[in-house]
């Protein structure tokens, strides 16, 4: 049962240049969050971990939170990433689930995802520079806030992403 009464923030939420990443909306739409050459299957090395928070997300005050931590280290790219031999900056980040059964449905089709890199990938931004990405599969950055801030509550968040990652060949 989450707690919902702790003043505790969520700190992990860092991306390299201090701004959050583009809305659920934008980030499906655009598929790579606006950013172009990227190659399907083309996640660079990384790790994915997760960790219960004894704390409940905005419509789920009955669960506790799943935060999952994505870590991807600045590096070279290789013949699958659109620059073969030129450097890309890494990525840090991490989302939220439930811990409910749904939840943990979801977290399961993450990290088949994850690892048949799905997740994330090289792409090279707006202005020249390549770096890692989400790719189509949207994730909750924001304990909450709201969907507009890709938060919660967001009552339809679990039923998509499943979906998505159905689409994708993800059970």
């Amino acid at each position: 049962m989450g707690s919902g009464h702790s003043s505790e923030k969520f700190t992990c939420n860092q991306y390299l240049n201090g701004q959050g990443p583009p809305s659920l909306v934008q980030q499906a739409s655009e598929g790579l969050n606006g950013l172009s050459k990227s190659v399907a299957g083309c996640q660079p090395e990384g790790q994915m971990t997760w960790v219960i928070l004894n704390r409940d997300l905005p419509g789920f005050p009955d669960d506790n939170t799943l935060q999952i931590s994505f870590i991807f280290p600045d590096g070279v790219q290789k013949e699958k990433h659109p620059n073969p031999g030129q450097p890309y900056a890494g990525l840090r980040l991490c989302a939220y689930l439930p811990d409910s059964r749904e939840g943990r449905r979801v977290l399961k089709q993450l990290d088949k995802a994850f690892n048949q890199q799905l997740l994330f990938a090289v792409a090279t931004n707006k202005d020249g520079e390549d770096m890692v990405t989400t790719t189509s599969i949207p994730l909750k950055t924001q304990p909450d806030g709201g969907s507009r801030v890709d938060g919660y509550p967001d009552p339809d968040y679990l039923k998509n992403v499943r979906q998505l990652l159905r689409d994708k060949g993800i059970e």
